[in-house]
């Protein structure tokens, strides 16, 4: 994924609890709602065996990824994660100036 900056991403790593409990429901709520989003650009997602996970999504501007984080629907999904669905994670914000990508032909 090319992405023209300067912009933001937003890093999410975590580490899942066991069992899904909705998550996945949640999961794709989240994504089909971010898409619709105004400033949200792309995001990259993965996820190993034991539930560790790093998600990357790239943003316009830092007042996109605010309106992102109040929202209600995502605000629900938030206070879930803390309650049951994750062990711990770390949620990073940082300023893009320079975005390279390369693949072999």
């Amino acid at each position: 994924m090319q992405i023209d900056g300067p912009n933001y991403v937003v890093v999410f790593i975590s580490q899942r609890a066991e069992g899904d409990n909705g998550y996945g429901t949640m999961a794709e709520r989240m994504v089909e709602s971010v898409e619709k989003f105004d400033g949200y650009l792309g995001a990259e997602s993965v996820r190993d065996a034991s539930g560790f996970g790093i998600t990357v999504s790239y943003w316009q501007g830092l007042d996109d990824i605010s309106r992102w984080k109040a929202d209600a629907e995502h605000q629900a999904a938030q206070r879930l994660g803390r309650e049951k669905w994750y062990e711990h994670f770390r949620l990073t914000v940082a300023k893009v100036e320079k975005d390279m990508y390369w693949k072999k032909s």
